[in-house]
C-alpha cells in the first residue's frame, strides 16, 4: 500500500517495522465544546483507513490523544464557571457518544495530557540535557535554531516561518520562534509540580510523550489534518527526533484536508460549524459516511445541503441493493449465471491501495451494488454479490442499516439552525432559497408555522 508522505513529498510504501502491527497516532480534540463535522471528518477517514488495514491482515495499535488542558479549555471554564477538568471530561464523555453513532472504532489507547506528565518531564528534562530546550522564570522552551532540519516536514525556513507570522515573543525567550514546552503557572489555572515550578506542559510537547510511551520511539504512520502540519507536528518532529538521537519519529505523516462551510475551514474559533449532533440528527451515519469517503482524503471537503442529500440518497442506494430480492425467488442459480463481485472487489482494493483513494472504492461498491440490481432483475443468483457488498461496505465503516426513528429532542437541535438560516435568507430577500429550506423539510416531514412570534414547527404524524 501507498500512501502519501507529507514529509517526503511523495507516495510511499507502508512498512510497518515487524511486517504485521502498524503503529498509528492521530491527533485527537481539545474537548472545550461540542465536536463538529470537522472533527468527523477527520476520524472518519481514519477509521476507514484502519478498517483496511485490519482487512487485508495488519494489526494496528492506534493512538488518539485528549487535549484535556489548554488555554482554551481554561478560558471557556472560567466563563462556565466549570472546573476545567470537569469541562474537559463532559464533552469527552459526548465525543465518545457521537464517534460510537459514526460507527467509529474506538482506538486502543485514548491517553489524556493530564494523566501523562511522568512522561512529558520525562522529555523535557531529556532535551534540556542535551541542550535542545532551556528553562527560563518557570517556562522552558525549545531551541528551534538548534535543530538543523526544523521546518523539514512544513517545507518552511526559519527566515521564511517569521515572515509575516503570527508569533509572540515572550519575554524570556532566545529567539521569538523557540516554542513552550511548560508553561509557569499562572494564578487560578490549573496546574502540577515539575522541576521548573508548578505550571502545565505546552500544546506540542504532550503528543510526543503519548507516542514514545504508547507506540516507541518511531511509529508508522502519524496522522491528522492538514492544519496541524505547522506548528504542531513541526514541533513534534524536532523535539521528537531531538530526543531520541535523531532516530526518524514517523515512518509517513498522514494529513487530511479541512471541511469547508462556506469558503473557510469549519472551525470552532470561526464559529461557522455544523456539531457531530445537528448532522446526526438529520443524516444517518452511513450518510455522514459516505460523504465524507466520496471525496479524496487529501482533499478540502465543501460541506453543502446538496452533497449530504446526495450521501443520503446513496446510502439508500446501497441498502436497497444488500437487501434485493432475485427476481427468480430463491435468487439461486448456477454459477455461471450468478453476478460476479470478483471485478468490482479487486477495483476495491487497487483504489484503496494507491494512497487511500476511497472515492474510487465507493465508486466501485455503487457499481456492484447496480450489478446486484440488474441480476436481481434478470433472475441471477445474487448472494454471493450481496455478501460482497456488505464485507467491502463494513471496510467504509458502512453499516448498511436502515436509519433509526429519530425522537423531536434528537433534530431539535438541526431544524432550529436550518429555520435561523431560513429567517436570515428571508430578510435578506432571498425568497427563493428560504423556501426551498421550507420545502425540504416539509418532505422530511417537519411542519412550519410562520406567525407573530416567529416559526414553530412540529414533526408531522
Amino acid at each position: 500500500m501507498k500512501i502519501f508522505n507529507t514529509l517526503t513529498g511523495r507516495k510511499e510504501t507502508l512498512a510497518p517495522a515487524d511486517g504485521k502491527t502498524v503503529r498509528m497516532y492521530v491527533c485527537g480534540i481539545t474537548p472545550y465544546s461540542a465536536a463538529h463535522v470537522g472533527h468527523a471528518m477527520s476520524y472518519i477517514l481514519f477509521d476507514a483507513f484502519r478498517r483496511y488495514l485490519e482487512y487485508r491482515g495488519f494489526a494496528v495499535r492506534h493512538v488518539q490523544n485528549f487535549t484535556d488542558i489548554d488555554d482554551k479549555i481554561i478560558d471557556r471554564a472560567s466563563r462556565t464557571g466549570e472546573q476545567a477538568h470537569d469541562l474537559a471530561e463532559r464533552h469527552i464523555a459526548d465525543f465518545f457518544k457521537e464517534m460510537d453513532a459514526l460507527n467509529i472504532q474506538r482506538a486502543t489507547v485514548y491517553p489524556r495530557a493530564t494523566q501523562e506528565l511522568p512522561k512529558i518531564i520525562e522529555l523535557i528534562e531529556g532535551l534540556i540535557a542535551k541542550s535542545y530546550a532551556y528553562p527560563a522564570s518557570g517556562d522552558v522552551y525549545f531551541r528551534v535554531r538548534k535543530q538543523a532540519d526544523y521546518g523539514k516536514l512544513s517545507h518552511r525556513t526559519l527566515d521564511g516561518m517569521q515572515a509575516g507570522a503570527r508569533v509572540e515573543p515572550g519575554a524570556q525567550k532566545e529567539y521569538p520562534l523557540d516554542f513552550a514546552l511548560w508553561k509557569a503557572a499562572k494564578p487560578g489555572e490549573p496546574q502540577w509540580p515539575s522541576p521548573w515550578g508548578p505550571g502545565r506542559p505546552g500544546w506540542h510537547i504532550e503528543c510526543s510523550a503519548m507516542a514514545l510511551r504508547h507506540l516507541g520511539e518511531q511509529i508508522d504512520i502519524h496522522g491528522g489534518g492538514q492544519d496541524l502540519i505547522f506548528p504542531h507536528h513541526e514541533n513534534e518532529i524536532a523535539q521528537s527526533e531531538a530526543f531520541t538521537g535523531k532516530k526518524p519519529f514517523a515512518g509517513i505523516w498522514m494529513h487530511n484536508g479541512l471541511l469547508q462551510l462556506g469558503e473557510e475551514k469549519m472551525s470552532k474559533s470561526l464559529g461557522n460549524l455544523i456539531t457531530v449532533k445537528e448532522a446526526l440528527a438529520a443524516h444517518s451515519a452511513d450518510a455522514i459516511r459516505l460523504f465524507v469517503l466520496g471525496a479524496y482524503y487529501r482533499n478540502p471537503l465543501k460541506f453543502s445541503q446538496e452533497t449530504i442529500e446526495a450521501a443520503d440518497r446513496g446510502a439508500q442506494r446501497l441498502r436497497t441493493a444488500a437487501a434485493a430480492i432475485s427476481s427468480s425467488g430463491t435468487g439461486r442459480g448456477t454459477v455461471a449465471d450468478a453476478a460476479d463481485p470478483a471485478p468490482f472487489r479487486q477495483r476495491f482494493l487497487d483504489a484503496m491501495e494507491d494512497d487511500f483513494n476511497a472515492p474510487q472504492s465507493v465508486a466501485a461498491l455503487f457499481d456492484l451494488a447496480r450489478e446486484i440490481n440488474r441480476g436481481a432483475e434478470e433472475g441471477k443468483s445474487i448472494a454471493a454479490a450481496q455478501a460482497q457488498l456488505r464485507e467491502l461496505a463494513a471496510v467504509l465503516g458502512l453499516t448498511l442499516q436502515e436509519r433509526a426513528p429519530q425522537s423531536q429532542a434528537d433534530i431539535a437541535p438541526f431544524i432550529e439552525l436550518l429555520l435561523e438560516t431560513r429567517t436570515n435568507l428571508r430578510s435578506a430577500k432571498q425568497f427563493a432559497l428560504a423556501d426551498a429550506i421550507r420545502q425540504r423539510l416539509t418532505d422530511l416531514g417537519v411542519a412550519l408555522e410562520d406567525g407573530p412570534q416567529g416559526t414553530r414547527w412540529r414533526l408531522a404524524k
